[in-house]
Parts: structure tokens; sequence; C-alpha cells
């Protein structure tokens, strides 16, 4: 079988959600040992992030091979640059990780749709962009045999929008990487800080200590993101129940995105701006470190397909808020704390519950370890693969 797969965002130096997750997708299908070669169409070779081996030797004649196939255009790479290369030699199965199918495809191609945010947020979207991403997205429905979705939420936008046969949908949830330096050293660590009690607060009883403590969000910085409201909510907070000699900061770490002109204006008039810290895109290593110093972790989004984020840093032992909204509740079962995204006070509500009850916060550290246990790329690209295979019969 000659497979084709969309490597273009795999190898970015910059990865975000749809990169990483063809990244994944490629690094642990070179691990399986399937009669198969794989083309990996890129818009150059730049493999210099990668940081597994592709097998382009089998030792047998059975066996996963792979070859890079660059296609070198400009502007339209898939409708005109893939679309071209499929016509010359096509594949008997193209994997598309992202939701552009070019025009000129196989019979058999599988798509994966992550989420249709442009559809359910509209107004968190330019005009040009809903445009762009309603049109690939229309095509890449009607033209693929089967869609892989991560959630049973996008499953059901997918039919509700699209009209789309259940029978040609597959719910396969994203992975997540186990970190080397998180998991029960972040528990420990977190159990043992001191941890601020709020139960006198209202008397003006001070407490004890001089500590530091980080409410972290990592994602692109934009409109859907909710960050409006997570400002408005850390406000609240600080103003309500943030007593000296205690400090709380928010940290918003990633790629600026639509409305982040705002959000910039929301920080610059808060009266607690010296205690948000704005960080632009950040590498795994950074990341890392970030979550690893933190306290908790919000996602406010109004929309979210997956939310890869918040298993992150149940994995690093962070208690986790987030919205209760799109496939968020799926993704964090029982171990987070669910809030309406709507209402920053309610969010500020729940960041006093996570830091004013030690129990509590043990309590979700706990039950995001059990989580994150619910899911791996390893099984990803394994039901991934069964799906192209299944393509064929």
């Amino acid at each position: 079988m000659l497979l084709g797969i969309d490597a273009s965002r795999a190898f970015e130096q910059k990865r975000t959600g749809t990169g990483e997750y063809s990244y994944q997708i490629i690094k642990h299908l070179a691990k399986m040992n399937i009669d198969c070669q794989v083309v990996l169409y890129v818009k150059k070779k730049d493999l210099a992030n990668i940081d597994f081996v592709l097998p382009d030797n089998p030792v047998c004649s059975y066996g996963t091979s792979f070859k890079v196939k660059i296609i070198s255009f400009p502007r339209f790479w898939t409708q005109i640059g893939l679309a071209s290369e499929m016509l010359i030699n096509k594949p008997d199965v193209l994997f598309i990780p992202s939701y552009t199918v070019p025009q000129i495809h196989p019979s058999k191609t599988v798509a994966t749709v992550h989420g249709l945010e442009y559809r359910c947020c509209p107004e968190c979207y330019s005009l040009k962009e809903r445009f762009i991403l309603e049109l690939n997205t229309q095509f890449s429905v009607k033209w693929a045999s089967k869609i892989i979705v991560p959630s049973e939420n996008t499953k059901k936008d997918l039919i509700k929008f699209y009209k789309t046969k259940p029978d040609k949908i597959k719910v396969i949830a994203h992975g997540i990487g186990i970190p080397l330096l998180g998991g029960a050293r972040g528990w420990v660590r977190r159990t043992l800080k001191s941890t601020p009690n709020f139960s006198s607060r209202k008397d003006g009883a001070q407490q004890e200590g001089n500590n530091n403590f980080n409410i972290l969000f990592i994602g692109r910085l934009e409109k859907r993101k909710n960050l409006m409201n997570l400002i408005k909510a850390f406000n609240l907070f600080k103003k309500t129940y943030n007593l000296q000699p205690t400090t709380y900061n928010l940290i918003l770490a990633g790629k600026k995105g639509f409305g982040f002109d705002e959000i910039k204006k929301a920080i610059e008039v808060s009266p607690y701006k010296k205690d948000i810290v704005l960080k632009d895109y950040i590498s795994e290593e950074e990341k890392s470190e970030l979550y690893k110093n933190a306290d908790l972790f919000i996602l406010p989004s109004f929309y979210e397909g997956f939310g890869l984020p918040v298993l992150e840093a149940m994995s690093y032992g962070v208690p986790v808020i987030c919205s209760a909204v799109s496939s968020l509740p799926e993704v964090v079962g029982n171990a987070a704390l669910l809030v309406d995204p709507n209402d920053p006070k309610a969010i500020a509500e729940a960041m006093n519950k996570v830091f004013s009850d030690n129990d509590l916060r043990e309590r979700m550290i706990e039950k995001g370890f059990k989580n994150v246990k619910r899911f791996s790329w390893e099984k990803c690209a394994k039901e991934t693969m069964d799906i192209i295979l299944s393509s064929l019969k």
C-alpha cells in the first residue's frame, strides 16, 4: 500500500495544534510494522526539528518505509501544489491531518476535522478567515471517504452543520505525552507548597508567609479563547480574595491571534497589570517550565474541538479550571472544575475555591493523573491507521 500524508505543518519549528497532531501521528506511525510505503508531502525538506527516525530501508520486504516528497509551491500549496502531485503520482490512500483536502485526490482520502470553531463562534474570526475555513471544510467533508474528529462534540457539530452521515465519521481522541519532570513530582511539589487559606479573610485576617502563585493559560492569544473574561475574572479575584503578602500572577502564553489588540488593551487598563505576564510563542522546553511552575491552569474558551492544554496541565500535576462547553467536559471528565465562560465572577470564585481548599486541590490533581491515562498518541496513531487501512476495503 502506498500512503500519502500531508506533512506540510508537521516539521515546522513553531508547531501549533494541527502541526503537533501531524507530527505525533507520523512519529508513532514510524514505529509501526505495517506493509506500507509512506510518502510525506512537505513544503521544504526541513527535518531539523524531528526527534525520531523515519525508516527508509526495511530490513525485510515487509515493513513500513518512508520517503519525503518536496512540493515547492509558494501559494495555494494544497489546491495547486499537492493537487498536481495527486494528478501525477496518486497514492492508494491520502491522509490529511487537517481539514484541507486537495481538489484532486484519491477516492480513498481520510481527513481530520479538529473543530468547527468558526461556525460556533463566528465573531471570533475575521470575515476572510471564516470564508476560507467554511469553503475548505465544505469541500473536505464532501470529498473525504472517511473523516476523523477528536471528540463526540465535534462529531455532533459536523452532523449538525454539514449533514454528514454519522457512519462516515470516526471519533479518535488526541494523545498526550508524559512529561519527563512532571507527573508525581509536580504533585508532591504542589501538595507540600504552602497553600493559602481564605476561610477567615472576610474578617480581615492576614495569612502567614510570602508566597507567589501562578495561574497559567497556554494557547493562542485570541478572542475565541475568552481571555477578556479571564482577565476580568483575575481582576475580581485579586480585588476580592488576594490579601497581602501572597501574590498571584496570571501568565498568558501563546501566539497572537484574532482580537489580540483588545486583550493587550485589557491588560494595560487592569489595576493588576503588574501581575499579568504576557508571553509570545513558547518552545516545548519553555512550556514545560511554565507547567512545572504553575499552581492552576485555566482554559475558559468559548469553543474547543478538543482542548489538549488541559491534559498537558493535568499530566504535570496542575489543577484545571475550564469552560463547561463544547468538547471540554468530555475531555476533562470529573478531574476539573467547569465554569460558565461568560461569567467572570464564576471563574473568579472557582479560582478562590481551588486555592482555598487543599483537599480539593489534591483530589483534582489525583483525578487529573487518572484522566490523562485515557489518552495517548500511540493509541491515537494506531486507531488512525486502522481507519486508513479499513478505507481500502
